[in-house]
């Protein structure tokens, strides 16, 4: 089955609360990202996001947090494909050191896990 991967930061822009802390509806959007680019690979077509069956937020995200954001698809269907993503932590910012310090994790940390179904239309499909 086809995976995807995206790495970014989160910046200041993206913290929604105090404590410069990130809404997990950003991390939902990243899923979107990743599930677009996937269903480009699998169809050629974008696709539509059509619902989250499971979504749990595991660990707090922060700006200036670096996320490895997976996705893969897990099922096709005629139209519908099913996916699984998860949002991990791989480099956290050390403003205790320095203003530009920050780690590497050795061991990423999982921040968001979820399950959903995309749909490409029939008459989308290019690939497959």
């Amino acid at each position: 089955m086809e995976k995807s991967m995206i790495r970014l930061r989160m910046s200041s822009a993206d913290a929604h609360y105090g404590g410069n802390l990130v809404d997990g509806a950003k991390i939902l959007q990243l899923f979107g990202d990743v599930a677009t680019e996937l269903l480009i690979k699998n169809d050629g077509d974008e696709g539509l996001f059509k619902a989250y069956s499971e979504i749990e937020f595991i660990a707090p995200v922060f700006a200036g947090d670096y996320l490895e954001i997976t996705g893969e698809i897990t099922k096709i269907g005629k139209t519908s494909r099913g996916m699984s993503f998860e949002a991990r932590k791989v480099i956290v910012p050390r403003v205790d050191i320095s203003e530009s310090a920050a780690d590497f994790l050795e061991e990423s940390i999982l921040v968001c896990k979820a399950v959903g179904t995309c749909v490409v239309p029939m008459s989308s499909q290019r690939k497959g």
